[in-house]
């Protein structure tokens, strides 16, 4: 006896025509139409019946199925901003200005650190070097948006000083 799954998708081409008719391409539609097997076979293992007797499956129920991931879909896509890198990555134009020492920034960022609290001071070295405020918050139980808020107040506080 073939298993629910194997009905569903004795019916894969009429599946994929289903989000055709949506308005998708034909890879588009086969990602959706796989993502929808997915979804069912969750819902299959949870215990719940798709099927109107033992070898016709509830076609009302895969085609909302299918729509509701169609329209995610678009959702999502409405919400993806595409950024041309190409004028970005054009350097020909570009000038670097040779105005800056970075070596005299760096040296007054270690002279204000040098100044602030301790604990201001340890806060921001721990997290400049790569430590993670919910890592060091764990390791040394103090409050996450203590050390966020403290964090946060030595980069304002140097931005403004440099």
């Amino acid at each position: 006896m073939k298993s629910i799954l194997e009905i569903i998708y004795d019916k894969h081409k009429d599946w994929i025509n289903i989000v055709r008719s949506f308005g998708c391409n034909k890879d588009t539609a086969e990602d959706i139409v796989q993502e929808c097997y997915l979804k069912l076979n969750k819902i299959i293992n949870s215990g719940a019946n798709i099927m109107y007797d033992d070898k016709e499956i509830n076609y009302y129920y895969v085609f909302r199925t299918l729509r509701s991931l169609f329209i995610d879909l678009k959702r999502k896509e409405s919400k993806t901003i595409l950024v041309n890198y190409d004028p970005l990555l054009d350097t020909r134009h570009t000038e670097i200005s040779n105005d800056i020492d970075i070596e005299k920034i760096y040296k007054d960022i270690l002279d204000e650190l040098k100044e602030m609290h301790w604990y201001d001071r340890k806060i921001f070295e721990y997290i400049d070097q790569g430590e993670s405020i919910t890592g060091l918050s764990k390791k040394t139980d103090i409050s996450y948006y203590s050390i966020y808020n403290t964090y946060k107040k030595v980069l304002e506080h140097l931005k403004n000083k440099i």
